[in-house]
């Protein structure tokens, strides 16, 4: 794995709190060797977002904003969400 993925599978891991690294490293553990240099991209500026922030998107506590709405967002929230799809 490139320095590139290490370095993000790491911060996706050690978010803050427990539920992102949850989230975002069960993710990134499954996701991350087939992700274009676009999507690594859009991961990375979501690891950017505060916590509580990405974790009320994630879980549709809140909508994410345009901006941030992404088919790699999306994938991410559906891998979340699975069956428990609201």
């Amino acid at each position: 794995m490139d320095t590139r993925r290490r370095r993000l599978l790491f911060r996706c891991w050690h978010r803050g709190i427990r539920e992102m690294d949850l989230i975002m490293g069960r993710f990134a553990d499954a996701e991350i060797a087939s992700l274009t240099d676009g999507e690594l991209a859009e991961l990375e500026r979501l690891t950017e977002v505060p916590d509580r922030d990405l974790l009320a998107w994630i879980t549709r506590e809140y909508p994410a904003p345009e901006s941030y709405d992404t088919a790699l967002f999306r994938r991410l929230q559906s891998f979340h969400l699975g069956d428990r799809r609201a």
